[in-house]
């Protein structure tokens, strides 16, 4: 099952590649491969889910799916498309010298952070303890139910599921496909890494017509920081915390409000709908400034197809495209015929409209009127106000968090050429959206929105650095100069990565995978479970069954109201009553640690009444419909 499931990856990618080189023929590999990950990612979410709608997420959807992108493969290849002769990399390399390391530093951390085991126990890192059981849950639910449209199992299922659920379906069909959870989890994660570093520094190569300005663009947005590393600088006691701390780094230090953490370990990592938007929206970057800014308009219909699952992939990334698109199109009218540049544009906008509408009104765009403080203004990101004041001074604030970058964006900005301000303009729009709407109940969510902006100020910032120390003709101080400002951008990362990599949290007991194994094979695939809202609860994160109220860690910042699931949990645990279980159609209860730390739970009135399903030493579970 597990050779199954590669070779169900490898023909999307396959197919992706294929893609990839149609739409840019004259690309060299160094460009067809990271592109043709996003294209073979883009069909994964896509085509088992267009199948999903009718015969559910199973396998006769999942092999549909396959059958499908092998027919596109097939016309693909009979109409001449081939991966031969590809033109000979003209960067030397570069791109990979870039991408590899911090590749390899990826693989080390999805080694450790995901499904380790460790003394039989499940072990993770510091940044995928809180959100990566969430996603386990919704992966495994999604796999076990066949539910498509998936409802939202973290309340009962009996709401809508509002958040991009196309990032977890990209591994779910693994599972059904015979991999084990760790695999399905990890597998799609490799090309969707590989498409958004490869991409990045491909964008950031076309942009500025530099390898250098690329590399170092790269590592100034992959591997940069602030200033925090100056708050740990005061003692060897504070310089330790660090590394022994939990999130007290110099990019995640909420006390002296340092926010700007770094993408790779606390955004791509714990974040998979970041990481598979990204992985769609970067490389959907390079085809814009390629059929915007350089004129290759038959470029839009291989965007459009990019783009397709975006909105269920990551939705701020949609948005974010969208306004991308719109400051380049007001760049296309004022720079060309005018029905030479509409009719692609309404060409672009009329698929992606039509497709993402029909993905988001009975998803996000239906939970957002649902939803609570979904859609607000709100002033200044998370710098905020305290006891009536703000936190920083709103200059100051972005500097100690950006750094280098964030002081140079003027002075980047006036020396970088026409076309590249229009992009970075498109990229203000953004900040400005972010900086006066928040489009989820966590103010902090929109720094999903304000690193697509941080993402074109370090191309600029990178070319003017490389101009500037370019001008120095003594070759030590040019390499002087350069690493200074590379130690002053990137140290703070740097020091964050290493806390990362020593992290090592217990995440699940060997009692919590034992019950989840249980429940995975003698639990109906529709049971809803009653346990206590620890995030952990294994019945959700490692079996995916429905539980009746989840961690309001989840349910809040989804914007989900809580109140009536929670009431009832509470009730079932201190008061039972037959009338309230009947009501919620609760088919397990759940006794463990997570239970008797909050609630004083009444085990008694269930021992007498139902009777015993599962047993451990600290765990038992009794059978109640």
């Amino acid at each position: 099952m597990m050779l199954l499931s590669f070779a169900y990856l490898l023909l999307f990618l396959a197919v992706g590649l294929l893609l990839a080189r149609r739409a840019v023929p004259d690309a060299e590999g160094a460009v067809l491969f990271p592109l043709g990950c996003g294209f073979g990612v883009s069909l994964l979410a896509v085509l088992p889910a267009v199948f999903s709608l009718a015969l559910g997420f199973a396998l006769p959807a999942v092999l549909l799916a396959a059958a499908v992108a092998g027919a596109i493969g097939a016309f693909l290849l009979r109409s001449g498309t081939r991966l031969r002769g590809l033109p000979k990399d003209s960067d030397r390399g570069a791109v990979w010298a870039c991408v590899l390391p911090v590749a390899a530093l990826t693989l080390a951390l999805l080694y450790t952070h995901v499904l380790h085991l460790v003394d039989g126990a499940y072990h993770t890192g510091q940044s995928c303890y809180g959100d990566m059981p969430m996603h386990m849950g919704f992966i495994k639910y999604i796999a076990q139910s066949g539910e498509f449209l998936p409802r939202y199992p973290l309340l009962g299922g009996e709401h809508r599921f509002g958040y991009p659920f196309l990032c977890e379906t990209v591994s779910s069909v693994f599972l059904v496909l015979g991999a084990d959870l760790r695999t399905a989890y990890i597998l799609p994660m490799l090309p969707a890494f590989l498409s958004v570093y490869g991409m990045f520094w491909q964008l950031a190569r076309r942009v500025t017509g530099s390898v250098g300005k690329a590399s170092l663009a790269f590592y100034l947005f992959f591997m940069g920081s602030g200033l925090g590393f100056v708050y740990f600088l005061g003692s060897a006691s504070d310089f330790a915390g660090i590394f022994t701390g939990f999130y007290t780094t110099p990019t995640n230090f909420v006390e002296k409000n340092i926010e700007w953490v770094n993408p790779i370990v606390d955004l791509l990592i714990p974040q998979r709908a970041t990481l598979f938007g990204w992985c769609v929206l970067v490389p959907a970057l390079y085809l814009l400034w390629r059929f915007c800014y350089e004129g290759e308009r038959r470029l839009w219909p291989w965007l459009a197809v990019l783009v397709l699952p975006l909105p269920l992939l990551h939705t701020h990334s949609a948005l974010a495209l969208v306004l991308l698109c719109l400051v380049g199109g007001v760049y296309t009218l004022t720079h060309g015929a005018r029905r030479e540049t509409l009719l692609p544009w309404l060409g672009l906008a009329l698929v992606c409209g039509a497709a993402w509408l029909a993905q988001m009104l009975p998803t996000v765009l239906a939970q957002s009127l649902d939803g609570q403080h979904m859609l607000r203004l709100h002033f200044n990101w998370v710098n905020g106000q305290q006891d009536g004041t703000l936190k920083d001074n709103y200059f100051w604030f972005y500097i100690k968090n950006i750094g280098l970058v964030y002081l140079l964006l003027i002075p980047a900005f006036l020396h970088a050429r026409p076309k590249q301000r229009w992009l970075y303009g498109g990229g203000l729009v953004i900040l400005v959206l972010a900086e006066f709407v928040v489009f989820q109940p966590n103010n902090y969510d929109n720094n999903k929105l304000l690193y697509v902006w941080h993402m074109l100020g370090c191309i600029l910032a990178a070319q003017l650095l490389v101009d500037v120390f370019g001008k120095i003709r003594a070759l030590p101080w040019r390499a002087l100069g350069l690493a200074a400002c590379c130690f002053l951008a990137m140290f703070g990362s740097v020091l964050t990565v290493g806390r990362e990599l020593l992290s090592d949290y217990q995440q699940w007991s060997a009692e919590d995978i034992a019950l989840a194994e249980f429940v995975d094979v003698n639990a109906e695939s529709d049971a809803l479970f009653l346990t206590s809202d620890s995030h952990l609860t294994p019945v959700f994160a490692l079996a995916g069954r429905r539980i009746l109220c989840g961690s309001g860690s989840y349910v809040y910042y989804h914007g989900m109201d809580y109140s009536d699931e929670y009431s009832a949990m509470k009730a079932l645990y201190e008061a039972p009553d037959e009338a309230t279980l009947a009501l919620w159609g609760v088919d397990y209860a759940v006794f463990d640690s997570t239970v008797y730390s909050k609630f004083a739970a009444d085990e008694n009135w269930y021992s007498t009444r139902y009777p015993l399903w599962y047993e451990s030493a600290n765990c038992r579970v009794y059978k109640t419909g």
